[in-house]
């Protein structure tokens, strides 16, 4: 006999059975929409306008040079990118915030961002590293944050999850304040370089960077997709989840490890874009209503609102263009603050 969760529908061919929920597949195809939408905005808009009628061309080929390298060369990588990064910080912390069972837990409010920052400011500053290296300078940071954080978090006893926020807040700010004695201390070439990275921005991004975060995208999501019911259990408890078979220690050693790779190359290819990880799972939790880790709905909605955030930083009134981390840092921002302000956020 199946039992079947409200709200979920089973369908059966033969001995073979798939559930799945009406709701959760309107909002992902609405969440994909969203993000075709705010993609075709994202490429007609910028200092060079284009058409409809320019894509048109672009995508049968009879475009003139100017306008297909426009797209081909300066949009559509920065889309790709985009939609990749987005994905890849939003499926980070909603792993992040499993794991702790906290509605903080995010690669960046705990510090696993601001550690692959410096690895990559150590890169530009001290080593006079470009391009790769700065981009794998911030991976191991972020890395080497993360091991070091959950080292120091998993004492014996108390709610490991708060400890896990309480420590890598502590890191965060630590290695803040480290990004800015090597920014002091270094030339002003080293330093501009090194600042106009920690920005966070989707402009002049490559072929490459987009298909190094869409790669580890893809690569990564499924081991996460694989855990996900494990993890569904360890929400509940880690003596319910062992109770029926969950090695907690393992599932939680690897999930923690690929939701920081995923955090890492994300900040590697665009630099460090706050909030995106924290809210996205929420706003995924809120409109699909369905249990456990919305890895899907996360990554679709974390796609939408970083291309949706670029879109609007682009549009802005009197010729005004800000980085997409400022969008996002401000609107997060307000979040943030709403988040803290509610009864029922347990922190």
């Amino acid at each position: 006999m199946t039992v079947v969760i409200p709200g979920e529908r089973v369908v059966r061919a033969g001995s073979l059975s798939m559930r799945w929920r009406p709701r959760s597949v309107a909002v992902s195809l609405v969440l994909l929409v969203a993000c075709a939408v705010f993609g075709v905005l994202g490429m007609l808009t910028g200092t060079t306008p284009l058409g409809v009628d320019d894509l048109a061309a672009v995508a049968a080929g009879d475009a003139e040079a100017r306008v297909a390298a426009i797209v081909v060369n300066v949009r559509l990588p920065r889309l790709v990118a985009g939609m990749a990064v987005g994905a890849s910080l939003s499926v980070s912390g909603a792993v992040f915030q499993s794991l702790s069972r906290n509605a903080l837990g995010s690669p960046d409010i705990i510090g696993f961002v601001t550690g692959a920052a410096t690895g990559a400011v150590v890169m530009i500053t001290v080593v006079g590293a470009t391009g790769l290296l700065v981009a794998l300078g911030a991976v191991a940071g972020g890395v080497v944050t993360a091991l070091v954080v959950a080292a120091l978090a998993a004492g014996r006893g108390g709610d490991a999850g708060y400890r896990l926020i309480l420590v890598g807040i502590g890191a965060g700010a630590l290695l803040a304040a480290l990004n800015s004695v090597l920014l002091t201390r270094s030339s002003a070439e080293s330093a501009v370089a090194a600042q106009i990275w920690l920005t966070g921005t989707l402009n002049s991004r490559t072929w490459a960077q987009a298909l190094t975060a869409t790669i580890a995208f893809l690569v990564l999501t499924p081991v996460l997709v694989v855990l996900a019911r494990r993890l569904d259990v360890m929400e509940l408890g880690d003596d319910l989840a062992v109770g029926v078979g969950v090695r907690t220690a393992a599932v939680r050693r690897l999930a923690l490890l690929v939701a920081v790779a995923l955090a890492a190359v994300a900040t590697a290819v665009c630099g460090p874009i706050s909030f995106v990880a924290l809210a996205a799972p929420h706003i995924a939790r809120r409109l699909l209503r369905a249990p456990g880790v919305p890895i899907a709905g996360s990554a679709l909605t974390g796609a939408a609102l970083l291309v949706g955030a670029d879109l609007a930083a682009q549009s802005l009134p009197f010729g005004l263009r800000v980085p997409v981390a400022l969008m996002t840092g401000v609107v997060g921002g307000v979040y943030l603050i709403w988040l803290l302000t509610r009864r029922t956020t347990r922190i």
